[in-house]
C-alpha cells in the first residue's frame, strides 16, 4: 500500500519493526483506505495536519466557513492549513497540491468547480489521504470519501416557498392559499458548475411547478431552464447585468410589473435589487420592489430584509456545518468512518458519496431575532448596521 503521513509518523514515533510489518500488510482502497483513515489505527490530533481548501474570500459566507472550520479543528488539537482560492480554479488546484506536498493528512475541500480536482484528489488517494467534500460535492472521481452539507433539495424548496409566501400564494407552512391572479416572476440559478445549484433548482422548480402549470405564475422571459437562469460563480455583477437585460427585453424597461424573483443566493439577490431599483421599481417592497428570495443569511441582506427591501433568505448555520466537518475529521483520525445520515442522494458520477445532511431555516423580517440574534450568529447591532464585526 502507499503509506500515508500518519503511518510515517507512527513508525518514526514507535520505532517498532513489528508495527512496520503490520502497517505494510494493511490494505485499503480509495482516498481513505489507510491506517488512521478508517483502517483501524488511531492518531492523536496534535500529530495530524488538516488542509482546508475554501473557494473564495469575496463572500462573507465562505470567510465564516473557513474561520469556523479552522477554529473548531484547532480547538480539537489539529494543525490546520486554511487556504482561500479567490474563485480561481488553478489557484485552488495549486493550493491542494501544496497541502499534499507539505504533509496534510486529511483534506476538507469546498471546491470552486466540482469536476476540476481529479488530479489533485488522485495524488491524495495515492497517499491514502481522506477527502471530505465540504458543502459542494466533488464530482467525477472515486477519490472523495465523505460529504458534509445541508439538505440542498430542501433549501431549494424553502427558497421557492419563501417566494410564494411573500406573494401571498402560500402560508407560513407552505400550504397554498386561496389567493387568485396571474403573477409575473423571473428565475435565477447558481453557478452551473456547482453541484448544489442543481439541487437548489430542482427543489425550487418542483415547488413552483403547480403554480406555473395552472398559469398562476408566468415566467415572462420564458427562461425556465437552469442553463438559461445560471449565474456563473454566483456573481452579483452578472446577476445585475442579466436582470437589467430581462427588464429591457421583457418588461418595457421597467413599465411592466414583476411580482417575484427566485434568487438562490444573497449576493445574486443584491445584484437583482440594484437593477430593479435603477429601473424604477422602487427602493423597498412597499414602494414596488418584487418579492425576492435569497440564501446564506449574509449580513448585508439580513439588513435589507429588516428594512423591507429583500423578502427572505435561507439560513444555513455554518457553525453546524463546520462542526460536522470536524466530526468527520475526528472519525478518520480515530481510525474509523464518519457517521452518515444519507447514503443515497449524492451520486457524483463515479460513486454515491456517504453524506451528512443538515437542516436550514427560512429567515424573514419577523424571525431575524429568534433565528439569527438569539442564536448568537449576529448581534442586533450588526443587523442594524448591515455589517458583521
Amino acid at each position: 500500500m502507499a503509506w500515508n503521513n500518519w503511518t510515517r509518523k507512527a513508525v518514526a514515533t514507535m520505532g517498532s519493526l513489528a508495527l512496520v510489518g503490520a502497517l505494510a500488510a494493511c490494505s485499503g482502497s480509495g482516498a481513505g483506505g489507510g491506517a488512521g483513515a478508517g483502517g483501524g489505527e488511531s492518531t492523536a490530533p496534535e500529530d495530524i495536519q488538516v488542509g482546508v481548501a475554501m473557494p473564495t474570500e469575496t463572500s462573507e459566507r465562505w470567510i465564516a466557513d473557513g474561520e469556523a472550520v479552522k477554529s473548531q479543528l484547532e480547538e480539537a488539537g489539529f494543525e490546520v492549513d486554511l487556504q482561500f482560492a479567490n474563485d480561481d480554479i488553478p489557484t485552488q488546484q495549486q493550493q491542494i497540491d501544496q497541502m499534499i506536498t507539505k504533509g496534510s493528512d486529511i483534506l476538507v475541500v469546498a471546491s470552486i468547480d466540482g469536476t476540476a480536482l481529479s488530479t489533485q484528489l488522485q495524488a491524495a488517494a495515492d497517499q491514502n489521504i481522506p477527502i471530505i467534500s465540504y458543502d459542494r460535492l466533488i464530482n467525477g472521481t472515486e477519490n472523495v470519501d465523505f460529504y458534509v452539507t445541508f439538505d440542498n433539495y430542501n433549501v431549494g424548496v424553502q427558497q421557492a416557498t419563501s417566494l410564494l409566501t411573500g406573494m401571498g400564494l402560500a402560508d407560513d407552512q407552505g400550504k397554498r392559499t386561496d389567493k387568485k391572479g396571474k403573477f409575473n416572476i423571473e428565475l435565477f440559478a447558481g453557478s452551473i458548475d456547482d453541484n448544489n445549484a442543481h439541487f437548489f433548482w430542482k427543489g425550487a422548480m418542483d415547488t413552483l411547478k403547480p403554480y406555473l402549470d395552472d398559469g398562476t405564475l408566468t415566467v415572462k422571459s420564458g427562461q425556465t431552464k437552469i442553463e438559461q437562469a445560471a449565474t456563473l460563480r454566483w456573481s452579483q455583477e452578472e446577476a445585475q447585468s442579466r436582470m437589467e437585460d430581462l427588464i429591457t427585453a421583457h418588461y418595457q424597461g421597467g413599465k411592466t410589473k414583476i411580482d417575484g424573483i427566485l434568487s438562490p443566493f444573497d449576493g445574486i439577490s443584491r445584484g437583482i435589487i440594484t437593477a430593479l431599483s435603477n429601473a424604477g421599481y422602487g427602493k423597498s417592497i412597499k414602494d414596488g420592489l418584487p418579492i425576492i428570495s435569497g440564501q446564506d443569511a449574509e449580513i448585508a441582506s439580513v439588513k435589507l430584509i429588516d428594512d423591507g427591501v429583500q423578502y427572505a433568505t435561507i439560513f444555513k448555520d455554518t457553525r453546524k456545518l463546520a462542526t460536522q466537518a470536524v466530526e468527520a475529521v475526528k472519525a478518520y483520525a480515530g481510525g474509523g468512518e464518519p457517521e452518515a445520515n444519507d447514503t443515497e442522494s449524492y451520486d457524483n458520477g463515479k460513486k454515491v458519496v456517504p453524506s451528512y445532511l443538515l437542516d436550514s431555516d427560512i429567515v424573514v423580517k419577523d424571525n431575524i431575532t429568534s433565528l439569527l440574534v438569539d442564536s448568537g450568529y449576529y448581534t442586533a447591532e450588526e443587523v442594524k448596521a448591515g455589517q458583521a464585526k
